[in-house]
């Protein structure tokens, strides 16, 4: 096993000494200030410390992006040199920054440039703003060039952009600046002891499905036709990366159609809607685009079918899911959520003999099977639909990751916190004890998951984009080397076609 104890290079004396009050197991070295003696310690480590010990450099920084404040903490998802020589990428910042956040501490993750010499030039500055940079040192890029070793940087912001490095401002901020130095540094110890070479399994198929491509597809091509602004009724899919991208080029997400100008576009999201609200928007004159998944459509389509034929509906979801509100809405009076086997149990329906089922599209299967199995039960009558509700995509990541959580110490789904199929996977990988967690992204990631754990079973929600796995990847990459293998259980070639208000 590699030596766990961080190495831990801080260039000026006051940094090192604050450094060590908060060390455990760290070793603190006294680097020195400047590129030159950045340029002979970075030999040193070289030379002198096994290639696998966790590296990190801590110090204090001039702070260069607007709302900096003295006492902030800057973790560098990069460090470069002022005169481009050097870029080095950092990417497991962002999972050290969230265990500092968690911490308390104020915290940012960006950029540092190195420069041979103060920058106190309020155009200098300016123009490393530009450039990027959230802050600026004189040691960074230097002391981590040509480092092999797993490694990151961590500086304390000792001037903002509204107090620029005077001596007065420098010996006010001293205290503070300690006072963080000394708290960040139990945090390198607690990254030190997660960096080891890991085994990343991916499951195949993961991320989106055809029903939310389809649905993001629509409000790009609504933009790019109508015009920014595009109005969509909730969260065109439940992931927060995907509402915000939409959200920069110009869609407005509303709650409700109330909220949308009279005679605008809006587009009616994936989880479906109520014939309440198509009517509103009629009355309301919208343009409407409906990007409601087939899927979901389809189970709209059965509970009309069945109310028709006289039958009680018994929806098997989450009450407050917006796809179960659209369902509802095709058959009120008829219809009734269940979402566990107890509240089965205390059914009291007038016609037991003229039952139905139907089921939100994104449930775990094994737990669709139990309760329709109960109903079955209760209600020997019973009918379903013709084939399964429970969405093809949503299947085949339950069974994917199922697969792969027999082999991994952890797994970890991305999607956001309101996205059902995304949690029903991590229900699904946790089953059989393999711990599992649910995350929005890296800074969402904690080390305490990591600690000990060789094989990580990844995987993500139909609504979360594979950018997101992509930059786990590489964060999970920035504590040590990592041998990634996709176990894909089915391929996917289902397509939907757009709604003719924006096919090509």
């Amino acid at each position: 096993m590699a030596d766990a104890r961080p190495y831990v290079m801080a260039p000026l004396r006051v940094e090192a000494t604050a450094a060590r009050r908060g060390a455990g197991s760290a070793e603190i070295v006294r680097t020195g200030m400047g590129a030159r003696r950045s340029r002979r310690a970075a030999k040193v480590l070289r030379w002198s410390v096994e290639p696998e010990r966790p590296v990190a450099v801590l110090g204090v920084c001039g702070g260069l992006a607007p709302g900096l404040v003295p006492g902030d903490v800057i973790v560098a998802s990069e460090v470069r040199s002022a005169d481009g020589a050097i870029t080095i990428a950092l990417p497991s910042a962002t999972v050290v920054a969230a265990e500092l956040a968690a911490r308390g501490l104020p915290v940012r993750v960006g950029p540092i440039v190195s420069s041979e010499q103060l920058e106190s030039s309020a155009v200098r500055r300016s123009e490393l703003v530009a450039s990027g940079a959230l802050a600026v040192d004189m040691e960074s890029a230097w002391l981590v060039a040509d480092c092999d070793h797993p490694a990151v940087v961590i500086r304390v912001v000792l001037d903002g952009p509204s107090h620029p490095l005077r001596s007065l401002h420098t010996v006010r901020n001293l205290p503070l600046a300690r006072r963080q130095l000394a708290a960040v540094v139990p945090v390198v110890e607690q990254w030190a002891r997660t960096v080891q070479p890991r085994h990343l399994l991916l499951a195949g198929p993961r991320s989106f499905c055809a029903g939310v491509e389809r649905a993001i597809e629509i409000v790009e091509r609504a933009l790019d036709k109508y015009s920014p602004p595009v109005y969509v009724r909730r969260q065109i899919v439940h992931n927060t990366h995907v509402v915000g991208d939409l959200e920069r080029r110009g869609a407005v997400f509303v709650q409700e159609l109330d909220e949308v100008p009279p005679g605008s576009v809006a587009v009616l999201a994936a989880h479906g809607v109520s014939p309440e609200v198509r009517r509103q928007a009629e009355e309301r004159q919208l343009q409407v685009i409906d990007a409601t998944c087939p899927l979901v459509a389809k189970v709209h389509s059965e509970a009309r079918r069945f109310a028709a034929r006289g039958y009680h509906i018994v929806l098997v979801g989450h009450a407050e899911h917006e796809e179960i509100e659209g369902t509802i809405g095709e058959a009120r009076e008829r219809t009734i959520v269940v979402g566990s086997i107890d509240e089965v149990d205390r059914l009291q329906l007038d016609h037991p003999d003229r039952v139905a089922y139907l089921t939100q599209t994104t449930l775990a299967v094994d737990e669709v099977n139990d309760i329709v199995g109960r109903l079955r039960e209760r209600f020997p009558a019973l009918v379903g639909p013709q084939s399964d509700d429970i969405c093809y995509a949503t299947q085949n990541r339950q069974e994917a990751i199922a697969a792969v959580a027999p082999e991994s110490d952890v797994v970890l789904v991305v999607g956001s916190a309101n996205s059902s199929n995304s949690k029903r996977l991590a229900e699904v990988a946790g089953r059989d004890g393999t711990p599992a967690y649910l995350i929005d992204g890296c800074d969402e990631l904690r080390l305490e998951w990591l600690q000990g754990a060789s094989t990580i079973g990844i995987t993500a929600g139909a609504s979360a984009p594979e950018s997101k796995v992509s930059e786990l990847v590489a964060a999970l990459g920035g504590l040590g080397p990592v041998r990634v293998d996709e176990r894909r259980i089915h391929e996917e070639t289902v397509s939907f076609k757009l709604p003719s208000e924006v096919r090509p």
